[in-house]
């Protein structure tokens, strides 16, 4: 596998926004030479490099993964906190087209955008939907399971996927097979993670489409990276004004990994709307890595050329963006049956219209009002409500079931599925956040930047709306969680191979470096241990098992403030 070690001193002694690997002049074969500090601080990761072994490796984490979330996915029966919404929303979606109440043969009014219910509502055609209360009973279209399979089968889905793209991200980022699955296994076993892929809930699809986009701007950065080095190996000159000074440009160098982001991050905000916190972040992500290429090529006035090529393609990744999510709403677009869609059944709702084609958008543009002012207004107390300086802490955590019925061989039962992340691992994350924040300044690290933006935008939002009182809860963390793994695993990687500042030391001796990346191994490898551990000992509050009162309450370190 590549070396965890490629992973902190790629950096170490580098521009901010490049690594500083080893490397030699390039010469094309038109006659052009790029000087060895440009061809390093343009490299992007060798896509070539272990491939069959990376690949192999991936699987195996990625296997873990889908065994722990499939396995007894159906259980426990019925539905179990949010369900209650969802999975009938879900099925209203794939049966009528819009969330449909079949208790009073209606619409339902709904606070978040159809996707992720869409996507629940796939694993009910498949495998089959029922509620008792309703008195809805259908087979699959594909194998008829039980019904909680059927809701809880996409999140599984994503849950998995998740982990593989945080496997593939990572090391593309670090440039370590290694690092990357360690950040892939240390999401797998997250309890958090863990129990939201395991139920029918919205904020496992979120969290996968605003990974997917991350992941689509890095290739994005390696892709535009790759068009200047070629540019610059035929001998283009950056000084040059205007285009003379720019790589050419096709429609093949058309920066189509930023457009998918564009299309991904509208599926994000199309299963909830605080996908948005991570559009300006990820645009000024955009932004920095653009001025960084023309900084690393030798442009003279970067930000000024960034900006005027950049700006219209992120415009355009902006349009998709908008689209992608009213095409979410084609359900409701497309019937009659929809909350607000027709001005004529809401008579004494002012800003309604039936005018053909424009009247729709209307409709649907007052139903996202009215959608928003729930949300402002939402400060009911809760007994599971926190406050997002809590939630890294795993202040109050929620309790998606309970029971105390069954037969455990004790006097008295417990059964819990708590939304819980990994205590050893969630407690990491502030120590982390702190060491990526010093390491990226000290290397001047484009990754640490990149992870911590990211991380600021799933988190720091909340911080605003808590000033206004409103109710939250921990899961709304979610979209950042892969991100503070991210941050675990850069520390870590840092520990493996740690790399002096720039210019502050001179590198140490091959033998020095070697002890270094044993020790450092030793310790890595030996916290993933303990995390495994640790998700082990808090497994059966994860998925509900059913176990002696004694040993539930052993497990609630926190007391209160978990019960």
């Amino acid at each position: 596998m590549t070396s965890a070690s490629t992973a902190q001193t790629a950096n170490a002694g580098g521009s901010a926004d490049e690594p500083t690997d080893a490397a030699g002049p390039a010469t094309s074969g038109g006659g052009g030479r790029i000087p060895a500090v440009v061809r390093r601080r343009l490299e992007t990761v060798d896509a070539r490099l272990d491939r069959g072994r990376a690949w192999l490796a991936t699987g195996v984490v990625v296997a873990i993964a889908a065994i722990l979330r499939f396995v007894g996915l159906s259980g426990p029966n019925g539905k179990i906190f949010d369900e209650i919404y969802y999975a009938r929303d879900a099925y209203g979606l794939i049966d009528r087209g819009v969330e449909w109440n079949y208790k009073d043969n209606g619409p339902s009014y709904v606070v978040h955008p159809p996707l992720g219910k869409w996507l629940i509502g796939l694993g009910e055609w498949a495998f089959g939907y029922q509620d008792a209360e309703t008195k809805i009973s259908v087979p699959g279209h594909l194998v008829t399971t039980a019904p909680e399979f059927g809701w809880r089968f996409a999140a599984a889905v994503a849950g998995t996927l998740s982990v593989l793209l945080l496997v593939r991200i990572g090391r593309r980022m670090f440039r370590s097979t290694t690092l990357g699955c360690a950040a892939g296994l240390l999401l797998a076993l997250d309890g958090f993670h863990f129990v939201l892929s395991r139920t029918a809930l919205l904020d496992i699809f979120l969290l996968l489409f605003v990974l997917a986009a991350f992941g689509a701007l890095v290739l994005d950065r390696d892709a535009r990276r790759r068009r200047w080095a070629r540019a610059l190996a035929a001998g283009l000159d950056p000084s040059l004004p205007g285009r003379a000074g720019r790589p050419p440009s096709t429609w093949r160098d058309w920066p189509w990994w930023r457009l998918a982001a564009g299309v991904l991050l509208g599926c994000a905000c199309a299963v909830k709307w605080s996908g948005l916190y991570f559009v300006p972040a990820f645009a000024l992500l955009v932004l920095l890595w653009e001025v960084g290429v023309r900084r690393s090529a030798g442009v003279r006035r970067p930000w000024r050329d960034a900006l005027l090529d950049e700006l219209p393609w992120l415009l355009a990744a902006g349009v998709l963006m908008v689209v992608t999510y009213v095409l979410t709403w084609s359900g409701w677009l497309l019937s009659d049956d929809g909350y607000y869609r027709l001005a004529s059944r809401y008579p004494n709702t002012p800003g309604l219209s039936d005018t053909p084609v424009i009247g729709p958008l209307i409709n649907l543009w007052e139903y996202h009002r009215a959608a928003y002012g729930f949300h402002t207004q939402l400060d009911d107390p809760h007994k599971y409500q926190s406050w997002p300086w809590q939630w890294l802490l795993l202040g109050r955590p929620v309790a998606f079931y309970w029971s105390g019925d069954g037969n455990c061989g004790a006097p008295s039962c417990a059964s819990e599925i708590l939304l819980l992340g990994t205590p050893l691992l969630w407690w990491s994350f502030l120590p982390a956040l702190a060491a990526t924040v010093w390491l990226g300044l000290a290397r001047r690290d484009w990754r640490a930047g990149a992870i911590l933006l990211s991380v600021a935008a799933g988190l720091l939002p909340w911080f605003w709306f808590a000033l206004d009182g409103r109710t939250m809860f921990s899961f709304y963390a979610a979209p950042a969680v892969p991100f503070l793994v991210l941050a675990v695993v850069y520390v870590l990687g840092a520990i493996v191979s740690p790399a002096p500042a720039a210019g502050t030391a001179a590198p140490p001796s091959a033998d020095d470096a070697a002890d270094r990346r044993l020790v450092g191994g030793i310790i890595a490898g030996a916290y993933v241990l303990l995390v495994a551990l640790c998700f082990g000992y808090f497994y059966p509050i994860f998925v509900g098992r059913l176990m002696a009162y004694a040993d539930w309450s052993a497990r609630m370190w926190l007391d209160g403030r978990w019960i």
